[in-house]
């Protein structure tokens, strides 16, 4: 595999464990945020809603930018300027600069999580195998260390700007150092005259430009062909937001847990999807996409069934395990899909989907509140896990067969090097 390739795929990672790591800073300090700038309870979840909003409304200004700039060139830049927003968040103290610096952190954050997933897709067609699962794992991997900093400033009682600080100090010289070695690889034409189900992505080394000046037909995106996916994404962030914001309450008030004991499902949450994706992409290259994307949904399901029927805290944390391993294959895989669906127009394909990945954060949490309060938390547990299972009705969205390592999308290799 070409070096150029390799140092593309791991500065490419650098960018998603950072992006982790910041991500897990602002959204476990919530309650000192809160308690910096004296947001009132009825108040918070206007701040918490506006981020995802923003966030879609980046992804869809990434869609138009990377038109005329290419998608490494905007990750290049917008990543410090969330990093440095999650800063202000630290050391601002009016209530107008805690909503300036979330403003610029949920706008940038969509351009940021629209280019990474982009540069991701591409990097994926150049090495001409699935890649696309390690790159969330570093994501997972730094929400992990981010989330146990931010566990350290609450026990050291740390204020937020010397907890912030230098993260940023440290991480912000990394990405911009890593982002030389950005690879953008431009998607190949699609031909028209094939189906966009059907249609195989082109295993050139050097595919052609996604707008190429002498291209009679321009390559164009089905939104009827990519609303499937669209779907998957929001069921599968209603399914890890209800795990991120429900799941010490659950296991406190519904199984009966100590308060000590209700902080451990998320980790455990987080580990375990860090674990499976590390191994999902030799699942996808053993059994191709379509099979792991079925065996994720099922064992998602099977999590939250074991949630929903618990008779104490241990056994609903081994539900929460199962579902950290089902849903972890399940956005990678779609960005991909969304990838190999649309050859001619993935930079497009990937912006939009990932405006449903704010679309399922912001339905999730309210929806299991809102059942919890009518049916009870246990049957809550029901809606996420009857919304994974839609996921089965259109596997077969996953890439046309075969997709297995070394036919149709992914090329043969005599050695893994990369």
């Amino acid at each position: 595999m070409d070096a150029k390739l390799r140092h593309g795929r791991a500065s490419l990672a650098v960018g998603f464990f950072v992006q982790g790591v910041f991500f897990a800073l602002l959204v476990t300090r919530i309650p000192a945020i809160q308690d910096r700038y004296r947001v009132s309870d009825a108040f918070l979840p206007v701040f918490l809603a506006a981020v995802p909003v923003l966030a879609g409304a980046g992804s869809v200004a990434t869609e138009q930018l990377v038109k005329r700039v290419r998608p490494g060139a905007v990750l290049r830049w917008v990543q410090p300027v969330v990093c440095l927003a999650l800063l202000g968040v630290g050391v601002g103290r009016e209530l107008w600069q805690l909503a300036a610096a979330l403003a610029v952190f949920g706008l940038t954050v969509g351009a940021l999580d629209a280019s990474m997933n982009m540069l991701g897709v591409s990097l994926q067609r150049a090495y001409g195998r699935s890649i696309m699962l390690g790159f969330h794992a570093a994501y997972s991997l730094g929400g992990i260390i981010g989330a146990s900093l931010a566990w350290g400033g609450a026990h050291w009682k740390l204020s937020l700007a010397v907890l912030y600080g230098p993260v940023v100090a440290v991480l912000v010289p990394a990405v911009l150092v890593a982002s030389r070695w950005y690879v953008d690889q431009a998607a190949p034409v699609a031909p028209v005259a094939q189906s966009a189900l059907t249609v195989p992505v082109a295993q050139s080394a050097q595919p052609a430009p996604d707008h190429h000046p002498g291209q009679r037909r321009p390559p164009t995106l089905s939104m009827k062909l990519l609303t499937p996916l669209c779907l998957v994404m929001a069921c599968a962030y209603i399914g890890d937001s209800t795990v991120a914001n429900w799941s010490a309450k659950y296991l406190q008030d519904v199984l009966g847990s100590s308060e000590q004991l209700a902080t451990v499902p998320y980790n455990v949450y987080m580990v375990t999807t860090l674990l499976g994706r590390a191994v999902g992409d030799l699942g996808v290259r053993r059994f191709g996409a379509v099979a792991v994307v079925r065996a994720g949904t099922v064992t998602a399901a099977a999590g939250f069934a074991v949630v929903a029927a618990a008779p104490g805290a241990w056994v609903g944390m081994l539900g929460f395990t199962l579902l950290g391993f089902g849903l972890c294959v399940i956005v990678p895989q779609t960005f991909a899909a969304a990838g190999r669906l649309f050859p001619g127009a993935s930079d497009a394909a990937v912006a939009r989907l990932n405006i449903f990945n704010y679309v399922g954060f912001l339905v999730g949490s309210p929806l299991v509140g809102a059942l919890g309060d009518l049916w009870g938390y246990r049957g809550a547990m029901l809606v996420p896990m009857a919304l994974v299972l839609v996921t089965l009705l259109y596997a077969r969205s996953f890439g046309a067969e075969p997709t297995r390592y070394g036919g149709g999308y992914e090329r043969p290799h005599t050695a893994d090097v990369g």
